[in-house]
């Protein structure tokens, strides 16, 4: 395995392409998921981003009377999806550790299993809330920061584990965090969030992965204020291109950011999504141009299980 920081050094400046990909929900095919990516394989990414998500879970009135939680909505395994994708694509998959959902103990099983697997490369976040909580709140036993969770990936790097009478070698996991050029949507301020971001990097996250933004200037602004704030690291922007109207509202709640208003007036003319999507390839291209001529690392794609838009803006740019 190579990690995401040597990638970007062997490429002596050139920028590169990888995608991030969303696992199918359990009883349906994985390879849908494999043939809806392969297309993408042409333009030679050097790894493949995994999402983990936690369970969805309802609370309903069990034969006895007591409320029980069951879960209505399952995805299978990131760790086996990303064995999968190895083995199809030879490529190195990078899979999400999140601290929702999970014990630290089960944290620090999914990482054993992913060092024994020959997996060094991780991105660490925190999470998403449950849907019913609105609120994030850390599973008992769990970590409620990203940053605790990277403390626990890096303590791992130097042979700690949870357990002193647990015998295991140092795991060599190359760690990424998240980035926010529009602030993360629970930070105080976007002085905090920085804070936030440099806390993560001094304890061993080795690069950045930024949140979607629409507008390059955030992302050139994001980059000039770590570098001030002394984040040395490499920060890659991460990219979705717009496909239906809806989004313009639902992508700009859920991942608090903004769209450029010449953006959001084209698709507000598009009279079908059909055309909203090309709208978006066509943004995406001189986005991407741009980011390309500023030096960026690496163009990280959002696919969310689509790739026919993400390919069309590949070909015009690699």
């Amino acid at each position: 395995m190579t990690k995401v920081t040597e990638f970007i050094e062997q490429a002596a400046g050139k920028t590169l392409f990888s995608i991030e990909i969303i696992p199918p929900l359990k009883g349906q095919n994985i390879n849908e998921l494999l043939n809806s990516i392969e297309p993408l394989m042409e333009f030679k990414p050097p790894f493949v981003d995994v999402t983990y998500h936690r369970e969805e879970l309802i609370d309903r009135v069990g034969p006895n009377g007591l409320i029980e939680r069951i879960p209505i909505r399952k995805r299978p395994g990131t760790v086996g999806i990303c064995a999968r994708l190895m083995e199809r694509f030879h490529v190195d998959a990078v899979p999400h550790v999140i601290c929702g959902g999970f014990t630290k103990d089960e944290t620090e099983d999914v990482l054993i299993d992913l060092h024994y697997l020959g997996i060094d490369n991780v991105l660490v976040l925190r999470g998403d809330p449950e849907k019913s909580a609105g609120v994030f709140k850390a599973k008992t036993g769990g970590h409620t920061y990203a940053s605790e969770l990277v403390k626990q990936v890096s303590n791992m790097n130097q042979g700690i584990l949870l357990n002193a009478e647990t015998e295991m070698s140092p795991t060599n996991f190359c760690i990424g965090v998240a980035g926010y050029p529009e602030k993360h949507i629970d930070a105080a301020s976007m002085d905090m969030d920085y804070e936030h971001l440099r806390k993560k990097v001094e304890l061993g996250a080795n690069y950045i992965v930024t949140q979607m933004f629409f507008d390059n200037q955030k992302y050139f602004q994001f980059v000039e204020r770590c570098r001030a704030e002394g984040i040395t690291v490499p920060i890659i922007p991460g990219l979705k291109p717009i496909a239906t109207k809806k989004q313009l509202t639902v992508l700009a709640q859920i991942f608090h950011l903004e769209f450029p208003a010449e953006l959001a007036s084209e698709v507000e003319k598009c009279a079908s999504d059909k055309e909203v999507r090309q709208v978006g390839i066509e943004w995406g291209i001189q986005q991407c141009k741009e980011l390309m001529d500023y030096g960026v690392p690496v163009l990280h794609f959002y696919t969310m299980g689509k790739s026919d838009n993400v390919a069309q803006i590949a070909k015009q740019v690699f």
